[in-house]
Formats: C-alpha cells, structure tokens, sequence
C-alpha cells in the first residue's frame, strides 16, 4: 500500500475514533438527562453501540500501526432490532400521554445530524477504498449509522405527534 493511502486510512480512523467518543459521550450526558423513557433508553443504546464503534476502530487503528494488514472485523447485525424493539416496548406502554421535554427534542435533533455526517464520513470512506476489507467495514458501519438516524428520526416524530405517528404506522402496515 502507497503511503499516502495509508496516511489518509490512518487519518480517516482516528477521525473516526473521535466522532465515535464525543457521540459516546453525547448519548450518555442525554440518557442521564432524559426523563422521557423511550428518550433515556433510546440515547443509552446508542451511547453502547458508539463505544462498539469506537472499540472496532481502536482494534484497527492498532493492527495498522503494528504494519498488520487491514483486519476482518464483523459487525454485529442484530443492532436495528434492537433498535426497534426499545422502540416497540416504549410506545405500547407510553401510548400517546407522556411528556417531552424541549431540551429532549433538542438533543434528538442534534442526535440525528452527528448520524448524518458519520453517515456521511463512512459511506465517502467504503466509496474510496481499495481494500475489500475495509471497504466491507466502512459500508456496514455507514448502514448502521444510518438506522440510527432513522430510529431517532422516528423517536422524534412520535414524541413530537403521537397521534399523527399511530396513523403514520398504520398506514405503513396496510401498504397505503
């Protein structure tokens, strides 16, 4: 590998590794601050799958600097389900009377724009890459950040209109 290529992938990591930490620790400092179940819970899950994230970068950011090839890391695929299920679980026991705060909100909406611009920074990544391994990476990690942009997306939809969401999902489940 051409040594400049190999300085960007290294760039591109601990880039990586950063953005995984900060959204970590955004998700976390939510959580605590929730006092919306579905909110606390959803913030809480990604706070974990972030330090997934950043654990499997740090694993490969250290094979590289040791001169090791890229190596083969798999990602857990179950996360979207579980993803969906807190979801699931929350709105049949909250229904459509709980209260949101506004800061709730507000950090969703943060949530979703860092989803957007990982998404962003992972899916340029696999599009650039010439190593099937990571290339196989970049793109799996740029789905899974994705589904988090769309169970927040979600999230934010139904504490922002219950009623509209209800009729939303019903529709969706009748194919109109």
């Amino acid at each position: 590998m051409e040594q400049k290529e190999a300085k960007k992938m290294v760039d591109i990591l601990q880039t990586a590794i950063q953005m995984e930490v900060e959204g970590k620790e955004f998700y976390q400092q939510a959580s605590r601050k929730s006092s919306n179940k579905l909110a606390k819970e959803l913030f809480q899950r990604l706070a974990n799958e972030e330090a997934e994230h950043q654990k499997k970068f740090e694993e490969i950011y250290e094979a590289l600097k040791r001169g090791q090839d890229w190596p083969d890391v798999e990602l857990p695929s179950e996360k979207a389900k579980k993803l969906k299920s807190i979801f699931a679980q929350a709105t049949k026991e909250l229904g459509n009377r709980f209260k949101v705060a506004e800061s709730e909100l507000e950090a969703i909406k943060t949530a979703m724009d860092m989803e957007i611009k990982t998404y962003d920074l992972y899916r340029s990544r696999s599009e650039q890459s010439t190593l099937p391994r990571e290339k196989r990476f970049y793109e799996a990690l740029a789905a899974e950040e994705r589904g988090h942009h769309l169970a927040l997306l979600d999230s934010y939809d139904y504490l922002t209109d219950p009623a509209g969401w209800f009729i939303m999902k019903e529709h969706r489940l009748d194919g109109v």
